[in-house]
């Protein structure tokens, strides 16, 4: 199949699944492991896995606990996932040979779909560093009364999205701050405060747009970096809290 940026690389696919939970959520799913949590005839990370499967990618493996094993059933390879979420996003981008370029998935979005995943792979080719971003009518319009995920970026509200395609030239740069940054995907503040006290002035003032993020985070991690803007809303709907968990089950 193609691959983003035409390189003779392999696509593979990776999937953090060592989320645990506790409280009211882990009570209504009946597991501390959010991927296990009941959805449809299966489990959460099943709706992921479809659909990197309807994409015909060659290789998937899944950071995350033992127990995810008998639900993988071939499907992926299972990494053990630590307690510490760093080291495990860490082990997702080591999942595969250094030079094979990675689709980098959260096991908890209920509306993924395979052909928004291709889309959002093909407007990537340009780029190294890539991550979806639905437009927040289009969101509301996909979602209405759906717990509020959609942030302001300048002048433009989006919801940012749970995936993301890391080239292989992008992996190393982008492992030496992996943690934080996956943390900071939702926070106009934290990827603010990541990438520098300028971007974080800005934020300060309201003035923070996307693009300034996009060319900080090229210079930074020295890789091309975009928001793929205008993004399927299924990419950016994931299951944080029981509201979410209750809305997406409610579909």
């Amino acid at each position: 199949m193609p691959v983003p940026n035409g390189a003779p690389t392999m696509l593979r696919a990776v999937v953090t699944a060592g989320g645990r939970v506790d409280g009211a959520l882990a009570a209504a799913i009946g597991t501390p492991i959010k991927a296990l949590a009941p959805f449809g005839t299966g489990v959460l990370i099943d709706v992921v896995l479809g659909a990197i499967a309807g994409c015909g990618i060659d290789g998937v493996a899944v950071v995350g606990n033992e127990t995810l094993g008998p639900v993988l059933d071939g499907r992926a390879r299972l990494i053990p996932a630590a307690d510490d979420g760093a080291i495990n996003v860490a082990r997702a981008l080591d999942a595969w040979p250094p030079g094979d370029d990675l689709l980098f998935a959260t096991s908890d979005l209920p509306f993924a779909a395979a052909a928004d995943l291709r889309a959002f792979l093909d407007r990537s080719a340009a780029f190294e560093l890539t991550m979806p971003l639905a437009e927040a009518t289009a969101y509301a319009r996909a979602y209405p009364d759906a717990p509020e995920h959609v942030t302001a970026l300048g002048d433009e509200r989006v919801a940012g999205g749970s995936v993301f395609f890391i080239a292989s030239a992008a992996r190393a740069p982008l492992r030496a701050v992996a943690g934080r940054f996956f943390d900071a995907r939702k926070s106009a503040f934290g990827m603010a405060r990541l990438l520098g006290g300028a971007l974080l002035l800005r934020y300060c003032l309201r003035r923070l747009r996307i693009a300034d993020v996009e060319r900080r985070t090229a210079r930074v991690l020295g890789v091309r970096a975009a928001a793929i803007r205008d993004a399927a809303p299924g990419l950016c709907y994931d299951v944080d809290t029981l509201d979410d968990y209750r809305y997406a089950c409610g579909r």
